[in-house]
Parts: structure tokens; C-alpha cells; sequence
């Protein structure tokens, strides 16, 4: 039987997500649009502990003053009631025509200035509902054609875009920290900071990079056939992942948004171990485990609540079976036979240098190469293992 998720647990949602009434570029919509305030109520009763938003998930795009007030109230209400966090927020600057060529880095200057404006108001409603790290994917800031849109000029708005937002944070004492989203295409043919790596280099060039990182998406990794885990791990050591948004997805094509782990089941049972604590069992990642996923098209509504649970029910035995793996005594034997653990052995002794190594005959002139050579690193049974442990045989 799955574990039931409690809010401990640090699972998340996006209104956008539950929310989502399943219109793609080839139908119609096949479900009815869902009430915030009825999203808060059932995601609490599944077990959720926090949820997010684009600020038009919320209030619709052009809604004047008095509706807009009338609605964050109801929604602070149902907040209250149910004791549901919101965790993070962003703004949608993707969905309206006028940002057909982008927003931060359109080639239209008003449109840019449009675009800050829509994320500082934003900024102030994410900051007085209690969200601490606030998320910008940047799903039109791209180009189908090379010719149409000089890259260096963009990154150089995209950089003053987010420059100039993390000072009005810092002015308004939001305490908030924002989380780049990387996508390599979808919407545009081509995205700006497509990847994980794209995405820490981007950073490394702000003015306030400290208060900058990551909330990377296994599908949007996936899509670019990378590995999502090695991806996180990388994150990790760089210190900035600052959220993450889990899904499945199923190779080199268009966003699928699946239920996590109804993709690439055995790497989502590998991030699960990283995050948890793996060898070291200490977690490594202390922020929601959010879900960005889509119901799938075929499902009314109670199919969208079961696909909902779904993806916790699945985090959930993904962590059992990784805390069985590490407790395994042949995954033990196994590990020390592929030496995983010896990576974490300085290469050079305490106070070494290069001097000492090029005196150090047994590094080299007496270095047994066809010996090193033949040895097997054992990785098939390593991954083996972790198979029958994710399928339960162990």
C-alpha cells in the first residue's frame, strides 16, 4: 500500500497544474476551470503542504482593482482555513499575445518595461502571502529565427531585468530569492538559458547572484536528453538549487508534464536517493518537492485529485525504496567493490603539490597501467540492484 503524504512531507502544486483544463495547440479545453479556493481545500485534504501561482492563475489578466482585491481575499481566506503555505510564486509573461516576442527581452523596449512592472506588482502580493523564493521561466524569451533577435542584447536585458527586481527585493525587505527555470524550446523554437548549466552561467554574471539560482525541471532537462539527477547533483555543489519542479517525461520531445516518475522511473528513483540523503543520509535539498505536471487531457475532474495524489504516493515509495537500497549489505559490498566512496579522496595527499606528485615514481614511471586496466568497475550490478530494490524483489 502507498504511504500517505502529511505536510511534513513538503509536497507542492501549482495552480496551474491541478489547475490546468487540458486545452492544447490541437483541442479544446475538456475540463472546466477550477476555483483557486477549491484547489487550496483539495490539495490540503490529499496531503499537500504548499502550492504556488502565476499571478493570472489567480487573477485573471485585466481584472480592475475591486475584483482583483475580492479575489486575494477569498484566496487569503481559504489560506487560512486550511493552513496551506504558498511556497513560491511567478509571473505569467508568457500566455498574452503581447508577449509574443518575449517580455524581458523583447525587441520592443515598451514591452519590457510592461513586463517589470507586471513582476514588481507581483512581487508585492507573492511577499505578503509569505513567499520566500520567487521563480522566472522564461518561456518566451527566445527566437525561431537567428536573424530576428540578437542574442548578446538580450542577455544583456534579460541580466537588467533581473538585476533591477532583485533591488526592488532588497529595498522592500521581501527577504524573497529568486529561481531561474531553464528550458531548452517550447513555446519558442529556441530559449534563452536552455539548460542547467546555461543557467549557472547566466547567474554568475548578476549583480546580486547570490540571491539568484535554480529550479530546474526534470522534464525540461529530459527534453534536452540530459540527466536530470547528475543535473541536481550539479546544482547542489553550486549551492543554488533553490527549488525544483518534479514531473516525468518520456525522452527528446515536446513537454509532457507527466506524473512523476511516469518517465524515466529509475532516474527519478536516483534523484529521489540524492535528495534524501543517499550514502550520507542526510537530505540534501530542505525546500518543497513541488510537482509541475499536467493531468492528462483524458481525465475529468476527479482524474485530475487522483493524478494529484499520484505523484506524492509516487515520491513517497520512490523514498522507501531508496532507504532500503543504502541499507542493502550487498548494495554495501557492491558500492565499496566500484569505489564510489574513494571519489571522495583528495587526489592529492595533504600539502601536496604538483612537485611531490612528479617525484612520486608510483604515480607514473612504476604505475601499473595494464593492472589498473583490467579491473572491472562492477557498475551493472551496482544498477542492478537498485532495479530490484525500485520493483520490490529485494
Amino acid at each position: 500500500m502507498a504511504p500517505k503524504p502529511t505536510k511534513e512531507d513538503r509536497f507542492a502544486f501549482g495552480l496551474w497544474t491541478v489547475g490546468w483544463p487540458a486545452r492544447d495547440p490541437f483541442g479544446d479545453a475538456t475540463r472546466p476551470p477550477l476555483d483557486p479556493v477549491e484547489a487550496v481545500h483539495r490539495l490540503t485534504e490529499l496531503g499537500a503542504y504548499g502550492l504556488n501561482f502565476h499571478d493570472d492563475d489567480l487573477i485573471p489578466f485585466g481584472s480592475d482593482e475591486p475584483t482583483r482585491e475580492k479575489i486575494i481575499a477569498r484566496f487569503r481566506d481559504a489560506l487560512a482555513e486550511t493552513g496551506m503555505q504558498v511556497t513560491t510564486a511567478t509571473t505569467n509573461l508568457f500566455n498574452h499575445p503581447v508577449f509574443k516576442d518575449g517580455a524581458f527581452t523583447s525587441n520592443d523596449r515598451d514591452i519590457r518595461r510592461f513586463a517589470l512592472r507586471k513582476v514588481m506588482r507581483n512581487l508585492d502580493l507573492a511577499a505578503s502571502l509569505g513567499a520566500k523564493t520567487y521563480v522566472f521561466w522564461g518561456g518566451r524569451e527566445g527566437s525561431e529565427s537567428d536573424a530576428a533577435k540578437d542574442v548578446r542584447a538580450a542577455l544583456d536585458r534579460y541580466r537588467e531585468g533581473i538585476d533591477l527586481l532583485a533591488q526592488y527585493v532588497i529595498d522592500r525587505g521581501y527577504g524573497i530569492r529568486f529561481a531561474i527555470e531553464p528550458k531548452p524550446n517550447e513555446p519558442r523554437g529556441d530559449i534563452l538559458l536552455p539548460t542547467l548549466g546555461h543557467a549557472l552561467a547566466f547567474i554568475s554574471g548578476l549583480e546580486h547572484h547570490e540571491m539568484v539560482g535554480l529550479n530546474p525541471e526534470v522534464g525540461h532537462e529530459q527534453m534536452a536528453g540530459l540527466n536530470f539527477a547528475a543535473g541536481i547533483a550539479q546544482a547542489l555543489w553550486h549551492g543554488k538549487l533553490f527549488h525544483i519542479d518534479l514531473n516525468g517525461q518520456r525522452g527528446i520531445k515536446f513537454d509532457q508534464d507527466l506524473v512523476f516518475g511516469h518517465g524515466d522511473l529509475l532516474n527519478a528513483f536516483f534523484l529521489v536517493d540524492l535528495l534524501e540523503g543517499g550514502a550520507s543520509g542526510v537530505p540534501a535539498y530542505d525546500g518543497p518537492r513541488h510537482f509541475d505536471y499536467k493531468p492528462a487531457r483524458t481525465e475529468d475532474m476527479e482524474g485530475v485529485w487522483a493524478s494529484a495524489a499520484a505523484n506524492m504516493s509516487t515520491y513517497l515509495l520512490l523514498k522507501e525504496r531508496a532507504a532500503a537500497f543504502r541499507a542493502d549489505p550487498e548494495v554495501a559490498e557492491a558500492l565499496a567493490t566500484t569505489r564510489v566512496a574513494d571519489l571522495n579522496t583528495p587526489t592529492l595527499s595533504p600539502g601536496e603539490s604538483y612537485a611531490e606528485l612528479l617525484a612520486d615514481r608510483s604515480a607514473f614511471e612504476e604505475f601499473d597501467v595494464d593492472a589498473a586496466a583490467s579491473r572491472g568497475l562492477g557498475a551493472v550490478r551496482l544498477n542492478q540492484l537498485a532495479v530490484e530494490h525500485l520493483l520490490g524483489a529485494r
